[in-house]
């Protein structure tokens, strides 16, 4: 498995595009924070990384499942699926190497926006005027987004052989998970709205957004990974 780990990082690290992915996103994440004026931190006033945690997932949408959409479905298009499945490794263990190269190439994504952590440190009035418990939980909650979208770009690869297909599958899933069913919930009345509203991933990263751990909101972001995975190595198998 970590031979098949470190290929994976090296195959994308190994290529323009990956790069490209990495920097479109640190680009994308820096205009949203500094620059536009709907956005910027400077010109919002307060020592709070807010447009940061707000339109990341919305990046996260396209970023994650163009980091994912090779991972299965590259292999059986250059039929080196069959020759993989000949190591000394279950279809379970396969996929979760694939998915950890995965995970590794999110956090070095996210690593340096730390930066922006220290830099409205320094610019709070009085400096270090802010909020650390809130932007540590968000952070985290970004993480656990972006190992659930990981998932969900993993399932997506394995269902079909075509790249784009699986970015296109991908980008549907994790927009279904984010925004579609707390969209849904807004149109359902009652006891409904709520069971609905919990579903969804970002009902639990707000939770997280406001500084405080909680186990439930953990074990609903690991059973939505561990519910991916095993969905994918249910769909392998039957291929």
């Amino acid at each position: 498995m970590k031979s098949l780990i470190i290929k994976e990082i090296n195959s994308f690290l190994g290529s323009l595009l990956g790069y490209l992915i990495l920097a479109l996103f640190l680009v994308a994440i820096g205009l949203i924070v500094w620059v536009f004026p709907q956005s910027s931190v400077l010109d919002y006033g307060y020592a709070d990384l807010e447009p940061l945690f707000t339109y990341t997932p919305y990046v996260f949408t396209f970023l994650i499942p163009a980091l994912s959409m090779r991972a299965i479905a590259e292999e059986r298009k250059n039929h080196t699926w069959e020759l993989l499945r000949t190591s000394p490794l279950s279809i379970f263990q396969i996929v979760l190497a694939k998915y950890l190269a995965i995970l590794v190439l999110v956090a070095i994504a996210l690593i340096p926006t730390l930066l922006y952590f220290f830099s409205i440190l320094h610019l709070g009035d009085p400096p270090g005027n802010l909020d650390q418990a809130s932007f540590f939980g968000s952070w985290i909650g970004l993480l656990l987004i972006g190992a659930v979208f990981g998932a969900v770009g993993i399932f997506s690869s394995s269902l079909t052989s075509q790249q784009v297909v699986a970015f296109v599958l991908g980008v549907f899933f994790c927009f279904l998970l984010y925004f579609g069913l707390s969209a849904a919930a807004d149109f359902q009345f009652g006891a409904w709205a709520y069971w609905v509203e919990e579903l969804s991933l970002s009902f639990h990263y707000i939770n997280l957004s406001r500084g405080v751990i909680d186990s439930n909101d953990l074990f609903f972001f690991f059973g939505m990974i561990w519910l991916f995975l095993g969905a994918s190595v249910l769909t392998l198998r039957n291929k």
